[in-house]
């Protein structure tokens, strides 16, 4: 069986997300996007006015939006503009950043994901290195049944 070419095609990858946020507020009168404390940005690599999913776990929505800045420290994760319409205050969010990579440069390329408390407090950053095609199937990329342990405080 033949391997799939890793050329210089562009694949999007997901370098960085916020898993299980919690949403802060959802303001239907804004222009748009989602705002997130800068706290979390810098932990997760995502950056303001770029592109991001968001999926809201309480409900099953999903969005494609852009981040603003937020307030330093506030733990603000903000739905606005017509994505108030499918997120709640409370609700339970991740926010997912991605890129397009050559996919040649894929193996070894790095996600972070960031995991915070009930009140968007880091608690925890795993990151992930991707596996090329030759090391699939190793115990050590196995992720299959993985169950997320929920943080409170």
């Amino acid at each position: 069986m033949s391997k799939p070419h890793l050329d210089g095609a562009l694949r999007p990858f997901m370098y960085g997300k916020l898993h299980r946020v919690t949403v802060t507020g959802a303001e239907l009168n804004y222009v748009g996007s989602i705002t997130v404390d800068p706290v979390l940005l810098r932990a997760s690599g995502l950056l303001p006015h770029t592109a991001v999913d968001v999926v809201n776990i309480t409900n099953g929505e999903r969005i494609t939006t852009y981040i603003i800045e937020g307030s330093e420290g506030s733990g603000v994760i903000c739905l606005n503009g017509a994505a108030a319409h499918q997120f709640s205050k409370g609700d339970l969010a991740i926010i997912m950043g991605y890129e397009q990579v050559p996919a040649r440069d894929l193996p070894g390329r790095i996600s972070r994901a960031v995991h915070v408390d009930a009140q968007n407090h880091i608690v925890a950053v795993d990151e992930y290195i991707t596996p090329s095609l030759d090391e699939l199937g190793k115990p050590a990329n196995n992720r299959e049944g993985e169950v997320y342990e929920t943080v409170d405080a």
